[in-house]
């Protein structure tokens, strides 16, 4: 990461300490919810640049903008893989500030934005996604896991977070960790790193059927 990216990223962790600050809690029972930045935290965003970074990941999908702070942990991992970051939000606003953080970063030529419902969205994107990264609200993954589960590229990566905190929707979270672990060519494992992330892999073309 440059040293523009780690300014704009310097920028982002000292909001989230503010807020957590101010609110007493990350979690999304806090009033103002929508106004903060729900930030995957910088173990997680660290391990998702790793997985992307590592794993070669040249098409990243990622479920939930918010205001862009894992937005540009991916797209750091992108732009070192020549890849490219397609991240959907239903906010707007909340994509403007992410666009305009990530172009101060110099990363905006590495991502897409679009705005709207990510469950309209995905059928509409192409498939081959290596890397997926899901973080909207918890009653949408299992719905949004149907749609991208066919655009999975062989050898792909899911994380999924807050797996385990906020502790307010633990059913929709179990709901999820229980269909993803249930598809087919899958293999998935809980890790208490941030919020807690389930991290899923589909297999490659030589282990399928294995």
């Amino acid at each position: 990461m440059d040293e523009r990216a780690k300014a704009v990223l310097a920028e982002y962790e000292e909001r989230a300490r503010r807020e957590h600050a101010e609110m007493g809690s990350p979690g999304p029972g806090a009033a103002g919810v929508d106004q903060r930045l729900l930030e995957v935290g910088p173990q997680g965003a660290l391990l998702l640049n790793m997985i992307a970074t590592d794993g070669h990941c040249r098409r990243i999908l990622e479920i939930g903008t918010s205001y862009g702070y894992s937005t540009l942990w991916l797209a750091a991992a992108a732009k070192e893989t020549g890849g490219r970051v397609i991240t959907l939000d239903l906010a707007d606003y909340k994509q403007a500030y992410a666009a305009e953080a990530l172009g101060r970063a110099g990363l905006a030529e590495v991502v897409e934005f679009r705005s709207g419902d990510a469950l309209k969205i995905i059928p509409s994107l192409e498939g081959g996604f290596d890397m997926v990264f899901v973080d909207l609200w918890k009653d949408l993954y299992v719905p949004a896991l149907d749609l991208f589960y066919p655009l999975l590229a062989p050898g792909a990566v899911i994380v999924a977070d807050n797996m385990l905190r906020p502790g307010g929707d633990r059913t929709n979270a179990l709901n999820y960790r229980r269909a993803v672990r249930a598809k087919p060519n899958m293999t998935s494992v809980l890790l208490d790193v941030g919020q807690g992330l389930e991290i899923s892999r589909f297999a490659g073309p030589l282990e399928q059927g294995l």
